[in-house]
C-alpha cells in the first residue's frame, strides 16, 4: 500500500509537469496567445490522470504469485483500456474508424518497444549481479 500511495503521487505530480510543459509548448512554439480554460483544465487533468496509470500500473509486475505472461497481459489491457477510454474521452483520439485503427497499431508497436527493452534490460541487469554473485564465492 505504501509503494501505491508513493507512485500514485510521484504519477500525479509527473503528469501535472507534462500538462505545463505542454502548454508552455503550445504558448510559445504554437503562437498561442490566450488558452481556452475548459480545454486546458480538461487536457490537464487528463495529463495527470495518466501519470498515476502509467506509474501505478507497473505493480502488476511485482505480483510475484503471477507468470511474466499473465502480468504483461494484465498491464497491458488495463492500460491500454483506460488510457483509449480517457483519450477518446478527452478528444485526443478522434471518432472515426480510422484513427481508432491507429491508435490501436501504434499502442501494440510502442509497447512491444519497450516491453522489449525493459525486459533486455533487466535481463542484462540479472545477469550482472548473477556474476557478481559467482565472484564472491
Amino acid at each position: 500500500m505504501k509503494t501505491f500511495l508513493f507512485r500514485s503521487m510521484v504519477g500525479l505530480f509527473f503528469g501535472g509537469f507534462l500538462a505545463v510543459l505542454l502548454t508552455y509548448g503550445i504558448i510559445f512554439i504554437g503562437d498561442q496567445e490566450t488558452l481556452d480554460s475548459n480545454l486546458f483544465v480538461t487536457n490537464s487533468l487528463g495529463s495527470i490522470f495518466c501519470g498515476w496509470l502509467f506509474t501505478v500500473t507497473p505493480l502488476y509486475f511485482e505480483i510475484h504469485s503471477l507468470k511474466l505472461s499473465q502480468q504483461t497481459a494484465l498491464h497491458f489491457f488495463t492500460v491500454m483500456v483506460v488510457y483509449f477510454i480517457l483519450a477518446y474521452g478527452i478528444g485526443w483520439i478522434q471518432p472515426d474508424l480510422v484513427n481508432i485503427l491507429l491508435f490501436i497499431a501504434i499502442a501494440l508497436v510502442v509497447y512491444s518497444i519497450m516491453w522489449t527493452a525493459f525486459y533486455l534490460y533487466f535481463k542484462h541487469e540479472s545477469k550482472k549481479l548473477n556474476d557478481d554473485l559467482q565472484q564472491i564465492k
